[in-house]
């Protein structure tokens, strides 16, 4: 047995083409497949275990927004904290391959100690993902509202 130096975690989630979920999260966010079946993939997402389940499109969920920083930001949404600069190159990587924002990058806490950036995208069935980066990750926990 693999030890890890932290739990990974393990995420299924639904969508309504494989082969489109496969696409996107394959070939535009570069994760490595793994076991598939005829109705399920497994994806190494930054070393986490992702699993697309095909549903019928009526059976996927809708999502519920909630306003932050004058964003509507998906009540539902999954994603990865990176560091700084693997965020930023990861934006010009997006870019390149043309993924449209959800909502565009940007700096939330400029300059203060909870500073991170963050960007939501959309995957072919609506999933939402926010990728995001702490200047300094010791901050992810913090509860000092006053930093922010």
């Amino acid at each position: 047995m693999t030890s890890h130096h932290r739990p990974l975690f393990h995420l299924a989630f639904p969508v309504t083409d494989l082969e489109a979920a496969r696409h996107f999260y394959s070939d535009i966010l570069g994760c490595a497949t793994g076991r598939e079946a005829d109705r399920w993939i497994d994806f190494d997402f930054f070393g986490h275990q992702l699993v697309a389940h095909l549903v019928a499109p009526e059976d996927h969920p809708s999502a519920a927004t909630n306003p932050v920083d004058g964003h509507a930001v998906p009540a539902s949404h999954f994603g990865v904290i990176l560091d700084w600069d693997q965020y930023q190159q990861f934006i010009v990587q997006l870019e390149q391959r043309g993924v449209e924002f959800v909502i565009e990058p940007y700096v939330r806490f400029a300059g203060r100690k909870g500073e991170q950036a963050t960007l939501f995208v959309r995957d072919p069935s609506n999933n939402y993902l926010e990728f995001k980066a702490f200047r300094d990750i010791d901050m992810l926990f913090d509860k000092d509202l006053e930093k922010y």
